[in-house]
């Protein structure tokens, strides 16, 4: 049996806001946007890769303490962290550098779930 990860699901508040956070400013692209059984849903990130789902006013949205967090690669953590001040998005924690082959920090989303940006040497 071959398996595959194919989505993340995230309940969101507000899709808009959360689309504004990972589609316009971190530059995820949007692959569809629908609406099933009453409630916005959008697909982001890029083909034959792990998709992002965000759920819009569902009842339960997880607590950021939840210890739910998403990670995404970066080419580059300075060149990151340069976009992100700019953006005026606010690292939560880090850049921290648990060995010499990686450097990570989290960023917070509209809900308040954590999202890290890696970089891999």
């Amino acid at each position: 049996m071959l398996i595959k990860l194919n989505w993340i699901t995230l309940r969101v508040r507000n899709l808009e806001a959360s689309l504004g956070f990972y589609h316009d400013l971190l530059g995820l692209p949007i692959q569809r946007q629908f609406e099933s059984r009453g409630r916005q849903i959008a697909m982001l990130g890029t083909e034959n890769e792990t998709m992002l789902e965000l759920i819009e006013g569902s009842e339960s949205v997880l607590k950021k303490e939840s210890g739910v967090s998403i990670g995404y690669e970066v080419n580059s953590l300075e060149e990151a962290m340069e976009r992100l001040a700019a953006l005026n998005i606010p690292i939560v924690r880090g850049p921290v550098q648990p060995n010499p082959h990686l450097r990570f920090l989290y960023i917070a989303d509209p809900d308040g779930f954590e999202v890290q940006l890696a970089e891999h040497a």
